[in-house]
């Protein structure tokens, strides 16, 4: 008797690349094919930890590169890629 259960592959959600945009929004790759534009505002303004408030200064918000499969800000601040994708623009 046949016991093998088919398996699905799990593929983690990773940021390939980022540009910045305009204002607090960032155009975002992802591994999974979507490209988007992720805007923080919200997030900025509505966050009380202070690596999130730092990044009200818009220089500071445009300082940021993809390392470890997301985007991390030179303060050390960085998200979750499924938290980014949820601030994708719909």
């Amino acid at each position: 008797e046949n016991c093998t259960v088919g398996l699905k592959e799990v593929v983690m959600l990773h940021i390939e690349k980022a540009e910045y945009c305009s204002d607090y929004k960032i155009k975002v790759f992802f591994n999974d094919g979507l490209v988007g534009i992720a805007d923080f505002e919200k997030t900025i303004n509505n966050d009380s930890l202070f690596l999130v408030q730092q990044l009200k200064d818009i220089n500071l918000f445009k300082e940021f590169n993809v390392k470890l499969h997301t985007i991390v800000w030179t303060n050390g601040l960085d998200f979750a890629p499924e938290f980014i994708k949820s601030c994708i623009e719909k």
